[in-house]
């Protein structure tokens, strides 16, 4: 490894906070970085929302090409974009802290309708692509008319306050961490165990080269370990699922004081069908997401 790590990013701005984030956590123990921005299909294809696109990775396997390439030598992804199955020769070698993992519904202050479901309008419409998101949404609110909507926050938010929407779903990590003002809007903060989120939402994967030792063992240093036992639960369900981005699920997981493991999953065959729910706690994450996997299947 050389003495400066280059991250491979997409170029977004919760994309570059991210890599920022990363460089800044090398940068604190002593380790010097350059970010290097590539662009995805994902990027690229604004047009579609996610369950047209085909096959999977779309944000990230033109990352990982050029980590293969030794273009770059870390790639710093939001690990809800991450597939699953394992890339030959890459490695996640470490996870950040895990930020807000919760969805939030962003409404039209025109639109807020404080007296029902979700302060949504009757017959609202909300903007989304994510499958997941649409089958939560009208689990709880069956008269919800659903849009498909693309662009990074700034611009669907963008997007809302100028067009016929009622409401957007975003995630709570990346209005966080983009520290973007809501004032023009009401914001209905859901639950993550109610409203169930993407395996690992809220959570920043650091991927290298499996043979790149000496950096894996830099990571080490920045590697949240408790995050992953979770993670690790939720993203193996998606896993077992042999789903993507596109699949209708939701699973969260975790662990409380005294070390117990805390699983909910929300599983529909299509967005539009309706979602089975399953939760359970053991006293370790072994097992856990083969036997809640088990449970969806019921």
């Amino acid at each position: 490894m050389s003495s400066l790590v280059r991250i491979g990013t997409r170029g977004s701005k919760l994309a570059l906070w991210q890599a920022n984030f990363a460089k800044q956590a090398l940068a604190d123990i002593g380790v010097d970085s350059e970010l290097h921005i590539i662009k995805t299909k994902g990027d690229q294809i604004q047009h579609l929302s996610f369950d047209k696109i085909e096959g999977k990775g779309f944000f990230t396997k033109e990352i990982e090409a050029a980590l293969l390439n030794k273009e770059v030598d870390l790639a710093v992804h939001s690990m809800k974009d991450l597939p699953t199955e394992k890339v030959e020769g890459l490695v996640v070698a470490g996870v950040s802290a895990r930020a807000n993992p919760a969805d939030w519904l962003i409404i039209k202050k025109t639109s807020f309708s404080p007296n029902n479901t979700l302060s949504l309008p009757e017959n609202a419409k909300v903007g989304t692509s994510s499958a997941r998101r649409k089958a939560m949404l009208l689990d709880l609110c069956p008269n919800v008319v659903t849009s498909d909507i693309r662009g990074n926050v700034p611009t669907r938010l963008k997007k809302l306050q100028e067009g016929e929407l009622d409401a957007i779903l975003l995630a709570a990590a990346g209005l966080i961490r983009l520290e973007l003002d809501l004032s023009d809007f009401e914001v209905v903060k859901l639950h993550p165990k109610e409203f169930i989120p993407a395996p690992a939402q809220g959570v920043v994967a650091y991927q290298v080269r499996e043979d790149d030792i000496d950096l894996r063992r830099i990571l080490k240093k920045i590697h949240h370990s408790e995050v992953a036992e979770c993670t690790n639960v939720e993203r193996k369900v998606l896993n077992l699922l042999e789903g993507g981005c596109h699949m209708p699920l939701g699973v969260y997981c975790e662990k409380d004081e005294m070390g117990n493991f805390h699983a909910i999953a929300g599983f529909a065959k299509t967005w539009d069908s309706p979602i089975v729910r399953k939760r359970l706690s053991y006293s370790t994450n072994f097992q856990l997401a083969d036997d809640l996997f088990k449970e969806l299947q019921s």
